[in-house]
């Protein structure tokens, strides 16, 4: 397997803009690695999406080492084994950079090749030096970033100079610190176009328009798994709650009126042992 400093540097070398996908589990893990997908990301917007929590920070490391484990076996029984898997840091697990180190080896030794994390204040920049130096790939994190939203103003980032300007020192700094890619989201086009010019290493875009060398997006997003109206910078590549929906009614109303199962849908005996069963019951 390419490592994934060479995937990104090497598409960033070509203009070749990489896909992300977040996902946690099996069969969605083996489905991106059938349509072709760069890269997996096992993010703590499952708490989100999966185990309906308000935000990412009850998310814990428990959660993610669990469902990273499940990707990594999706990943194995597709036809593309060697998709890298990329694992969140979920929140107050790299706080200090001895809990940086134990929470993201716990995820490497689940399969994970790289961790990601928020942030580019000191204590994260601090884990991202101490993983680099134990030869862990890590992601940065900047833009609007989940684990803090409740500290932000609103979704959108970088919106005015001041900002902006702090979002291109803080991406500098995480390049700096040893991080091999940094995800920018939810900020003007304009200040991610820049950031992704200035920097040696790769952003990974959502929702900070098309400049960036990769795009990730959530699956269940992409697909229309959600009857809600998604955020903006999402794109719907289908409508799959419909179509769920559907038939998980369609179950329900051929149960109810004894339409299912029918005779395609039963098991039978062999005729001889059919006979002895009629003639002892």
């Amino acid at each position: 397997m390419i490592s994934l400093f060479d995937l990104f540097q090497n598409a960033k070398r070509d203009a070749r803009t990489l896909a992300m996908i977040a996902l946690y589990d099996a069969p969605t893990a083996a489905l991106a690695c059938d349509a072709d997908a760069d890269l997996i990301l096992v993010g703590d917007s499952m708490g989100n999406v999966m185990l309906g929590f308000d935000d990412t920070t009850k998310v814990s490391i428990d959660d993610i080492a669990r469902h990273t484990g499940a990707v990594v076996r999706g990943v194995k029984s597709s036809t593309r084994s060697d998709v890298p898997i990329v694992a969140d840091l979920p929140f107050a697990t790299y706080d200090t950079p001895d809990d940086a180190l134990k929470n993201s080896a716990v995820l490497i030794k689940q399969g994970a090749h790289a961790v990601k994390l928020e942030g580019a204040n000191e204590s994260s920049l601090a884990a991202i030096r101490v993983l680099v130096q134990h030869h862990i790939p890590v992601i940065g994190h900047i833009g609007f970033t989940p684990q803090s939203a409740a500290h932000l103003s609103g979704i959108v980032q970088g919106k005015t100079l001041e900002g902006a300007k702090q979002l291109l020192d803080d991406a500098q700094n995480i390049e700096d610190a040893g991080a091999i890619a940094i995800v920018l989201e939810a900020m003007p086009s304009v200040v991610a176009a820049k950031i992704t010019q200035r920097l040696t290493i790769s952003t990974i875009g959502i929702g900070a328009g098309a400049h960036c060398d990769a795009q990730v997006l959530v699956w269940h997003d992409l697909v229309g798994f959600s009857p809600r109206a998604p955020f903006r910078f999402v794109k719907r590549f289908a409508q799959i709650h419909d179509v769920l929906l559907d038939a998980t009614r369609q179950f329900v109303n051929e149960t109810h009126d004894k339409s299912f199962p029918d005779a395609s849908h039963e098991y039978s005996m062999p005729d001889e042992e059919l006979r002895k069963w009629q003639q002892e019951n």
